[in-house]
C-alpha cells in the first residue's frame, strides 16, 4: 500500500488515480499510523510552504515522515512536496523539514511568474525511477520556487527556466520532483511505475 499524506494541499486526487491506474494500492490518509504502516509514502503538495508545514505538525507528520525515511521505504516528494524536504524557503518564515539541507528560493529574472508548462528535465545521472525514459523527458511543472540543494550529489536531474536548477533530487530512498508527475502523461506515468517497483 502507498500512503498519500493528506496534510490539506491539493492536487491529491490525480496522483491517487494516476498510482492506482498503474496497478498501486493507494490510500490518502493524514493518520500517523497508517502512512508508518504504508509500503511507501508519497507527500503531494499544491499551497504555500508555511501552512503546509504548519498543517503537517498539527497532524503530527513531522516525526512520522522522518522514522519512514530513516527506516528505509521509498519516499516520493512532489512538487510542494519537494521543497517541504528541504531546510528552509523564501516563501515563508518556516523551517523545513529539514531532511535534505538546503534552501528554496523563489525565480528571479524571468518573463514568468510562476512557471508553469511543459519543460524538459535533463538526467544528471542514472536512476532506477527513470528506467525506461528518454534522456532529457518533457514533465510538466507549475512552481514559483525551485531547490536549492547543499548537497550537489543528490541532484539527479535539471531543468533551465531563467536558472538551472534541480528538478528532481535523489538520495538513498529519498526521491522528489519539482515537476508533476501524474499530469506529465506516459513520461510521467511511467515514472510513477518505476516507483512503484521499488516497493
Amino acid at each position: 500500500m502507498i500512503a498519500i499524506i493528506n496534510y490539506g494541499a491539493g492536487n491529491l486526487y490525480s496522483i491517487s488515480k494516476a498510482l492506482e491506474g498503474l496497478g498501486a494500492r493507494v490510500k490518502i490518509t493524514s493518520n500517523p499510523d497508517i502512512v508508518k504502516s504504508a509500503g511507501a509514502v508519497v507527500l503531494p503538495g499544491v499551497g504555500a510552504f508555511d501552512s503546509a508545514i504548519k498543517n503537517l505538525n498539527r497532524l503530527g507528520l513531522v516525526a512520522t515522515i522522518r522514522k519512514v525515511i530513516e527506516e528505509g521505504k521509498p519516499f516520493l516528494g512532489i512538487c510542494l512536496g519537494m521543497q517541504l524536504l528541504f531546510t528552509e524557503s523564501e516563501e515563508g518564515k518556516c523551517k523545513g523539514l529539514n531532511i535534505i539541507k538546503g534552501r528554496v528560493r523563489r525565480f528571479k529574472n524571468v518573463e514568468k511568474i510562476p512557471h508553469m508548462g511543459w519543460n524538459q528535465v535533463e538526467p544528471e545521472k542514472e536512476m532506477s525511477i527513470w528506467k525506461g525514459l528518454p534522456g532529457p523527458a518533457w514533465m510538466y511543472f507549475v512552481h514559483s520556487y525551485y531547490p536549492e540543494p547543499e548537497e550537489l550529489g543528490i541532484v539527479a536531474a535539471t531543468t533551465e527556466y531563467g536558472v538551472k536548477f534541480a528538478s528532481v533530487i535523489w538520495r538513498d530512498n529519498v526521491f522528489a520532483t519539482q515537476f508533476h508527475p501524474e499530469k506529465s502523461h506516459r513520461d510521467g506515468l511511467q515514472m510513477l511505475k518505476n516507483f512503484i517497483r521499488l516497493i
